[in-house]
């Protein structure tokens, strides 16, 4: 490995950085964005049967809005269970788009990584380029000059190529992910103002 840093140059170690913070963010959003942990499927009818037994208490708002995202908004809107529907919906509103935020927290780092990668890896050929060029005399070229220039040029290009592909698939996944578990959210949410405010009315 070592042996490819040397004969790819100063360089890639830009891409070195870049690909190593793509690796961490990518972990840290794969185990971050997980349905179960966002959007626990039970969590609704837990909340209806709480509801049921013991109604609205400041434990239960605050054990909710530590469990979940999801609790997170189901809390915010019972803040307000008293106030008419309308008030309820603005706040869960105002907590998902807090949520959504949170959700999409550091896909802009990974997709401008994804981005500049292989314009990194094009400012590598170039620098190889220039070397190639430099080394030219008017005896000719050096071998061992040219040779590197090309090193430089190739691995570069190459491992832009590779820190730029799996960064871009992996932030349009994840921008779909949590396009897909807001809509989820949403839906969960509009579910219990509809409920509560059902039972209030029956």
């Amino acid at each position: 490995m070592f042996v490819i840093v040397e004969a790819a140059g100063w360089p890639i170690w830009f891409l070195i950085l870049a690909s190593i913070i793509a690796v961490g963010l990518i972990i840290e959003r794969l185990i971050f964005l997980r349905s179960q942990r966002i959007a626990p499927p039970a969590l609704l009818d837990e909340v209806i049967k709480e509801l049921k037994l013991r109604g609205v208490s400041d434990s239960m708002l605050t054990k909710l809005s530590a469990s979940s995202p999801l609790g997170r908004i189901f809390a915010s809107g019972l803040k307000n269970i008293k106030n008419p529907p309308e008030v309820m919906k603005e706040s869960i509103e105002e907590a998902g788009r807090a949520v959504a935020h949170d959700l999409g927290r550091f896909l802009t780092t990974l997709g401008t990584i994804a981005s500049i990668s292989p314009l990194l890896g094009l400012f590598g050929t170039v620098v190889g380029m220039i070397e190639i060029f430099g080394s030219q005399t008017a005896v000719g070229n050096s071998p061992a000059v040219l040779a590197h220039g090309i090193s430089v040029a190739l691995y570069n290009t190459a491992f832009g190529l590779i820190v730029a592909i799996p960064s871009m698939i992996f932030y349009r996944h994840f921008r779909s992910q949590v396009d897909s578990l807001t809509i989820e959210m949403e839906q969960q949410a509009i579910k219990l103002v509809g409920i509560v405010h059902g039972q209030r009315a029956g």
